[in-house]
Parts: C-alpha cells; structure tokens; sequence
C-alpha cells in the first residue's frame, strides 16, 4: 500500500477521484435540499431533475466507453472533470441567485450526467495504465477505500453545511471539488498505449461488445448485479426505510442499518486486498448473496442489532466483490478494450434500477412492505444462483493465485 502511494501518478489519481467523490456526498443531499428550496418546487420537481441528472448516465455510458478506449484517459478523465466542474458551477449561480427555472436546472443536471458517462468507464481502464499487473488487486482496493471515505465524509457533513451556509454553496463545494480533481489528474502522466488502426465509433462499440459477450463469466455475473442492484434500489429507497419506520422505531433505526453497511466496505477492502483466491470469479458472485441478510431480517421483524450485523456483513461482502470483479476485468480483458466492456458492465448492472424504485411502491402497497422486502432477498438469492450456473463463473481462475509472495514496488511512469 505505501509503495502504491508513494508512486505519484496513482497517488494523483487516488486524490483526485476521493475529492471528487467527497464533492459528489455533497452535491446529492446539496441538489435535493436546493430544489425543494425553490419557489413552487414539489418531490416531483426533484424527481424529474434527479431523472434528468440520471438518464444521460445510463443512456450515453456505451458511448463514454468507445471515448475512454478511443483517446488517452488520461484526457477523457480530465475533460470530464472539467465539464463536470462547469455543469455544478451553472446550478451554483442559478442556486445562489434565486433565479433557477426548472428547464435550465435540468439541463445542468443532465449535463452532470454526461460528465459521470464519460468518466466512469475511462477511469475503470486507467488502472492498467498506471499500475502493473501485481499490484492492481491493492490498487483497486485503495481506490475503494478512497471512494468510502469520500462519499461517507460527503453524504455526512452535507446536511450540516447545508444548514450553516445554504444549500447553493453546498453545491458550490461539489463544483468546486471537480476542478480540484481536474487539477490533479493534469499532472498525471501516462504511458502512450500502441497506436491504434482507424475505425468507426460503431466498429468500436461493436468490439466492445464482442470482448463482453465472448466471456461468460463475465456476462452471467453482469446479469446477475442487473436483478442484485434492483433489489438494493427498492430496499435502499423504499422498502427499508418504511419497515425501519413502522418496526424498528424510525430514522435513527435507519441511520444505524446504513452507517453499519458502509463501516463493514472498510473491512471489505481489508479483506480483498490480502486474499487471492483461484477462482475470483466464483467467491464474487458468491459473497454477492450476503446483501440479501438485512433484507430477510428485516423482513422477519428481527431485532434491530441483528439487522445491523447483517447489514455490516453486506457492507463487507459488497467491497470483497468490487476488488475482486475490477481485479479480474483488468487482468481478462485486453486493455485497449477495457473500458468498452466497463461500460457494458455497468449498462447491463444498472439497466433494472430505475424500474426497481418505480415499482417497490406499488408492490409494498398491494402485497405488503414485509413480503415485497422477501421478495428482494429472494431475487438476490436466484439471481446469484443462476450466476454459479454458467461454468466459466467457476472454473476462471486467477494465475498464480496459490503462490502469494509480496509485490514489487510499482513501476514509475514517466
């Protein structure tokens, strides 16, 4: 860990992308309390500038991943801070001078959206560009801590500057953490990859595809986060707050089943930068099963700390999967590929989340919140199931994974 941190391009590249996330903690309380502030504003006006903030993520991710293979990320990932840092800037001015129309407070947050298509799926192919192949595992694992602790730090002290100064200088410090992240990643330098042949966009997308479809493992544990991720959207949003409400005593019940979750990532980050198992692949798909532990309990009205220890437990499964999947991506896939298949990864995890929010209401009214929580842990349980089905989930194994011996210092980059 130390020699990764003393290597200044990761280094830079850790900072930059906490900052950013610690903005963003900011920029999603921020944004909610700034709208519902507005003359006339309603919970619809803030689900249709949320909405307007999401669709671009979902809808252009393919086309962020044919930029981040296309051009140096290192640029893509600077671009998009920038164009992120501008979009939170506008809703700043509009926020602090009372003069926001709903048009134009949607088309920034939609911009904001672009901004996150863009960079998520270069910033999932940087990795192999700045750190060699025995030191990934711990990079992403960094890169993992980094990210809890921004966003928890962020989500945290929000609410409080909020009241202090304004929900618009809230939302200033998120616009303000871009152009920090934007400053740092500038002074990462990168190798130059090998040039590549003239293409199409459409010839890139359509071997972004073939590198996803042509591994199974890799397209059978993306169907499985595409069911996982629903179940955690309607439990996170809806299901788990009004059982927390009506049998655990209300919002601090709450509070304490989601601080548990994201202590126990912590642990999960420890966990997986020390481990390697020979079959990735197979323990992640597996841990996945443990998200639906708060659910059923919560379903079967146990006692509030038994929730929260399922909870912690989940926290640290979730962090276990996400070393181990970005581990293994970036060892499977080639790299001048990687962040075409990261954005169909997260197409294909995040295509159901929507429809699990815009239907858990309809379900909790007409078959009850306790039978709707089951049938999220249910989901969870099958879905995983039916990953382990596909033989590539539990054959791929990781090379070398049963001698560990300690890891060289990473390479500089010049």
């Amino acid at each position: 860990m130390r020699a990764l941190l003393a290597d200044r391009p990761f280094a830079l590249l850790f900072t930059a992308r906490t900052i950013s996330v610690l903005g963003t903690g900011f920029g999603r309380v921020a944004l909610a309390f700034a709208v519902l502030a507005l003359p006339g504003s309603s919970p619809t006006t803030l689900s249709i500038v949320l909405a307007c903030q999401a669709l671009p993520q979902l809808v252009l991710i393919l086309a962020g991943g044919v930029i981040g293979d296309r051009f140096a990320r290192r640029r893509v990932l600077l671009a998009a801070e920038l164009f992120a840092g501008v979009a939170w800037t506008g809703l700043t001015l509009m926020f602090l001078t009372d003069h926001a129309p709903l048009l134009a407070v949607s088309v920034f947050a939609a911009l904001a959206g672009v901004a996150s298509a863009v960079f998520l799926p270069a910033f999932d192919g940087v990795v192999p560009d700045l750190v060699p192949a025995s030191l990934r595992q711990r990079a992403n694992g960094l890169l993992r801590i980094g990210f809890n602790l921004g966003l928890i730090l962020g989500l945290s002290l929000a609410g409080a500057t909020v009241a202090v100064v304004g929900a618009g200088w809230a939302v200033a410090l998120n616009a303000a953490s871009f152009f920090v992240s934007a400053a740092l990643i500038l002074g990462i330098r990168t190798p130059a990859g090998p040039p590549r042949p003239p293409a199409s966009a459409w010839s890139d997308l359509r071997r972004g595809w073939q590198e996803f479809s042509s591994r199974q493992w890799l397209w059978a544990v993306v169907a499985q986060y595409a069911f996982v991720v629903a179940a955690i959207n309607a439990y996170v949003g809806v299901f788990g707050p009004l059982l927390a409400v009506s049998d655990l005593g209300g919002a601090p019940a709450w509070s304490a089943i989601t601080a548990a979750q994201a202590a126990g990532t912590f642990l999960g980050v420890g966990i997986a930068v020390r481990v390697h198992p020979r079959r990735p692949v197979l323990i992640a798909a597996l841990v996945t099963a443990a998200a639906a532990l708060p659910m059923a309990l919560l379903a079967a009205s146990a006692p509030l700390p038994a929730v929260v220890a399922a909870a912690f437990l989940a926290g640290v499964a979730g962090d276990v999967f996400g070393v181990l999947w970005s581990t293994t991506m970036q060892r499977e896939v080639p790299s001048d590929a990687l962040s075409r298949v990261s954005s169909w990864d997260l197409l294909g995890s995040l295509s159901f989340a929507p429809l699990g929010l815009l239907v858990a209401g309809p379900i909790a009214a007409a078959a009850g919140t306790s039978n709707a929580l089951w049938g999220c842990a249910a989901l969870v349980v099958l879905a995983t199931a039916g990953a382990l089905l596909a033989p590539e989930v539990r054959r791929l194994r990781a090379p070398g994974a049963a001698e560990i011996s300690p890891a060289p210092e990473p390479a500089k980059v010049a």
